[in-house]
């Protein structure tokens, strides 16, 4: 696979911009129904379903909640496309919900992982913590937490890093961004350092808010995603995965 690169001083020009973005409670909302598809090319449902697919479930804020876009066009629904497209027969969950930190991802992670089939979980959490300068040994100990949830019910665990905003000090940055790398490593799970990864801080990739990512944004934001899902999907596709 080949490396991801980390962000760039460009690209963490608006981080503090997505941040708030991401942390509006008036974005604050449930998930919304999710549109009916064929079976065979199923689209990223917003809550777990008994298709008896196996499923991927996104577990995160606004930026996979998809904000100011169609349900089709968040970074779910296009990873849906994808497995689609591959002959994956998989569901996609999107169970984003705007503003959430990682506190309140661990409050809901057994409604989003309670349901029969789930085998990935893709764990897109913390840049809420970051924009309130929450500590971040406590987003660690609630993505933790998440990952254990998940780990007890053997589902493996995509992690996406984010990045906290330059205006708590170097150090803070540095602890914040080292969570991730070291729950990864704790954890044994796999690591997406950077969620936003050639998006952030572009302009002709992101919204009129020059914050979230706009529908091109949003396919580069999937692409990043579908290079660390996609040999997940194929591992646990694998007969020996299944009881």
């Amino acid at each position: 696979m080949p490396p991801l690169r980390l962000p760039s001083v460009r690209g963490w020009g608006l981080a503090l911009l997505l941040l708030t973005a991401c942390s509006r409670p008036s974005e604050t909302l449930p998930p919304q129904a999710s549109t009916p598809a064929p079976a065979a090319a199923p689209a990223a449902s917003t809550e777990p379903s008994d298709s008896g697919l196996p499923k991927i479930v996104v577990l995160g804020d606004s930026l996979t909640a998809g904000l100011g876009l169609a349900q089709p066009q968040a970074y779910p629904a296009l990873l849906q496309e994808k497995l689609n497209a591959g002959g994956y027969k998989w569901e996609v969950v999107n169970a984003g919900i705007s503003g959430d930190t990682s506190a309140a991802g661990l409050d809901r992670v057994d409604w989003a992982l309670d349901e029969g089939h789930v085998r990935i979980l893709i764990l897109e959490l913390g840049a809420n913590d970051g924009l309130r300068g929450l500590p971040p040994s406590e987003m660690k100990k609630n993505l933790g937490a998440i990952i254990e949830r998940a780990k007890d019910r053997r589902i493996a665990v995509l992690l996406a890093g984010m990045e906290a905003p330059p205006n708590f000090g170097p150090d803070y940055t540095v602890s914040f961004r080292q969570v991730y790398r070291d729950l990864a490593r704790q954890y044994n799970v796999a690591l997406l350092p950077f969620l936003l990864d050639r998006v952030a801080g572009d302009p002709s990739l992101n919204q009129s808010d020059g914050i979230h990512p706009n529908v091109d944004g949003s396919h580069i934001v999937a692409d990043t995603v579908w290079r660390v899902l996609r040999p997940m999907v194929d591992a646990a596709s694998a007969p020996q995965f299944h009881d």
